[in-house]
């Protein structure tokens, strides 16, 4: 495969993830108005006159947006020509394209005629979903090379159907966390692991339930991840990809909860705020990578039955 292509697929991924982590900046100095009621300029002028420091954040996240925008749809188009015999190839170019475009419109129309802070919590997912496109495409271009375990995995039901369920799930968590950042409801409740330390209570207001809510989500999914590591390295120790990457997803998940609970610690210190979104990006990149691996393994179950049915053919005594 094409060296060029190899680094220019990860520059790519790693522009999405610098998307990803501007959007949370904005929402946590909440510099969304910093360029006003205008797009893409800010407050109607190419080179703004009165900067401030949420300007700076709004025009920077709008020309890294831009610009990783176009490096995306490079990429799409080039993975389309060079690796478009592969069948996820196409899914996956066209998906990371229209989901970031998809996430530029959002944002675009938040700036200009305001949006309800429930629609404004799809943002971060809607860019997420481009992210794990993309992560999966530079995936697969790496793979060209270097065929990785996934060639030959078989997974059995009960891992498939954890896969597919922690994946969707995962995307509620990710939800009620943005959810949280766009209610201002990060420090609706001022202790850990309870909403106050002085006696367990139900939550008082929308806010404290906002916030309670994601830290339900999120123990749940600790939880879950747990347990299916845990039945990784009880099965797969033959399938590295399948040990090692719920072992990732583990610790990830485990970074995420700890983020999480010193964003109230720490009163909202902004570095660990976007540390919080970094460790759920790559959790669901992982989970998304997964996705990719379940249906991988469908696909070498039919050509197993297949082969063994046709060994079978050939035992079979002549008539």
């Amino acid at each position: 495969m094409q060296r060029s292509l190899k680094w220019f697929a990860v520059l790519t991924t790693i522009g999405m993830l610098l998307i990803l982590l501007g959007g949370a900046l904005v929402t946590k100095t909440e510099s969304g108005e910093g360029c006003g009621a205008s797009w893409p300029l800010c407050h109607g002028e190419l080179i703004p006159s009165n900067i401030t420091p949420e300007l700076i954040i709004e025009l920077a996240h709008r020309l890294v947006s831009g610009s990783v925008g176009i490096m995306v749809l490079i990429l799409s188009v080039w993975t389309w020509k060079t690796i478009g015999h592969i069948r996820e190839t196409k899914f996956l170019a066209a998906s990371s394209f229209i989901f970031l475009l998809l996430q530029a419109l959002i944002g675009a129309a938040a700036v200009m005629w305001g949006q309800s802070d429930f629609v404004m919590a799809l943002h971060f997912g809607i860019s997420l979903i481009s992210f794990a496109a993309v992560l999966l495409l530079t995936l697969l271009i790496f793979e060209v090379d270097k065929k990785f375990e996934a060639e030959k995995l078989v997974l059995d039901q009960r891992m498939k159907k954890h896969i597919i369920g922690v994946t969707l799930y995962s995307y509620i968590v990710v939800y009620t966390g943005a959810l949280v950042r766009h209610v201002n409801a990060s420090l609706a409740c001022i202790d850990w692991p309870l909403c106050r330390n002085d006696g367990f209570a139900l939550p008082a207001t929308m806010y404290e339930w906002v916030q309670m809510g994601h830290r339900a989500a999120a123990g749940l999914i600790f939880i879950w991840i747990g347990y299916i590591t845990y039945l990784a390295i009880k099965n797969y120790k033959h399938q590295k990809v399948v040990y090692w990457g719920w072992i990732i997803s583990f610790i990830l998940v485990s970074l995420q909860v700890a983020a999480g609970a010193l964003v109230v610690i720490t009163r909202l210190n902004l570095y660990i705020a976007l540390a919080h979104a970094f460790f759920i990006s790559c959790l669901f990149g992982v989970l998304s990578y997964f996705i990719l691996l379940t249906t991988r393994s469908k696909a070498n179950e039919i050509a197993l039955s297949q082969k063994k049915n046709q060994k079978n053919d050939k035992n079979l005594p002549m008539q």
